[in-house]
């Protein structure tokens, strides 16, 4: 991307940062949309609830480079500021989380950067999801500009837990007291046992039909050995 940075002035090379950006979150979305459908069509289930997308807002971008201690530039937007592009992938139990982070891993022209888990660390808070940093490749008529985009995973419950928990703290400014923040952390200990609980209750309910299904299998030969018992015994 810095190639293309140099290419540009002013207010061109902003509108073309911000092109690229866009069209790394169509790439990215597109993938996922794919993979999400390859998952339905050979295992007869959807790893992803909902897909968000968002491009960062020009006022969020200078308040985070001010808070970096950056200069406001271009340059250091596209070097320090590593989330202007995001994705946000709703997943129904932890076990798709990690499931999904693979197989973005593994696709031969998406390159992971860096990874964040805060499941496994959550942060004080208690936030809990699940961060890619990844750099895909735009393809432009006369050039190639790899764009980075920051993917977050996470289950229903931590969705739900970290939306709250941002209106929140938005409305403190970030100075919430002490009582607010000890409550959002033990909600959001009752989350992750909330999630534990549903995977929990999912593997049951997979091996409780899988058990069904070898049944159900067993019944069907042994009903075919008796009609070919009955059968022969008619001779």
């Amino acid at each position: 991307m810095q190639n293309a940075i140099k290419n540009y002035e002013d207010v061109d090379s902003w509108k073309t940062i911000m092109f690229l950006y866009s069209a790394a979150l169509k790439e990215v979305g597109t993938k996922l949309e794919i993979l999400n459908d390859e998952f339905q069509h050979v295992h007869k289930y959807n790893p992803i609830e909902h897909i968000k997308t968002r491009v960062k807002s020009p006022e969020s971008i200078v308040k985070k480079l001010r808070r970096y201690g950056y200069e406001i530039s271009i340059e250091n937007m596209v070097k320090y500021v590593n989330d202007i592009a995001g994705v946000r992938l709703i997943c129904s139990f932890t076990s798709d989380i990690y499931r999904l982070a693979e197989m973005i891993g593994n696709q031969s022209d998406i390159k992971v950067l860096s990874i964040k888990d805060y499941i496994k660390n959550p942060k004080a808070s208690g936030y809990k999801s699940y961060h890619m940093l990844v750099s895909v490749p735009i393809f432009l008529s006369d050039s190639v500009a790899d764009t980075k985009v920051e993917i977050q995973i996470r289950t229903i419950a931590m969705d739900f837990w970290a939306s709250l928990e941002h209106k929140i703290y938005y409305k403190f400014e970030g100075r919430a007291p002490e009582y607010i923040s000890r409550d959002l952390r033990e909600c959001a200990e009752m989350v992750s046992k909330l999630d534990d609980k549903m995977l929990s209750l999912n593997e049951a309910i997979l091996k409780c039909l899988e058990s069904q299904k070898k049944q159900g299998e067993v019944r069907t030969v042994q009903n075919l050995e008796g009609k070919q018992q009955a059968a022969g015994g008619l001779r």
